[in-house]
């Protein structure tokens, strides 16, 4: 289940706690960007794998793979930065006590690359005090003029 609605400059979707809904939700966020976007190469990966990451997360991890949470996500352009914010129903986590998966003692380990490969791909990754949300930066994404997603 899919629930779609618009907030000033904004698109939100409601996403089912079901990982299979994620290849839709992010195919659907490429194709509102892909008319306004100015890096194409980044907006089908960096963007793409970003966001996958972030709801695959969100899901698995912050909602327990539980199929009665959701799983909130914003997408904003703000001065032609891309913005997006995925917040799942969650207690949280401290993302700064997750391991380097880089490390020889963590290379085997479960756990930690989602965060990285966010890191790696985006611009910009804050996430909030609780640990339920991840907002997801891409810098200079879009034309300037372009104030809202299609």
């Amino acid at each position: 289940m899919v629930k779609m609605g618009r907030i000033a400059n904004s698109v939100v979707l409601e996403l089912a706690n079901d990982i299979s809904a994620i290849e839709h939700a992010v195919d659907h966020f490429v194709q509102r960007l892909h008319g306004s976007c100015r890096d194409r190469r980044r907006l089908l990966l960096n963007f793409r794998v970003g966001l996958t990451e972030a709801l695959s997360n969100a899901m698995l991890y912050g909602n327990a793979d539980d199929p009665q949470k959701v799983v909130r996500v914003e997408l904003r352009i703000e001065a032609g930065d891309l913005r997006v914010q995925v917040t799942d129903q969650g207690a949280g986590f401290d993302p700064r006590r997750v391991p380097d998966p880089r490390t020889p003692k963590n290379v085997g380990k479960a756990g930690g690359r989602g965060i990285f490969i966010m890191r790696a791909m985006m611009d910009e990754v804050h996430f909030n005090a609780s640990g339920n949300s991840v907002t997801l930066v891409l810098r200079e994404i879009t034309e300037r003029e372009s104030a809202e997603p299609r």
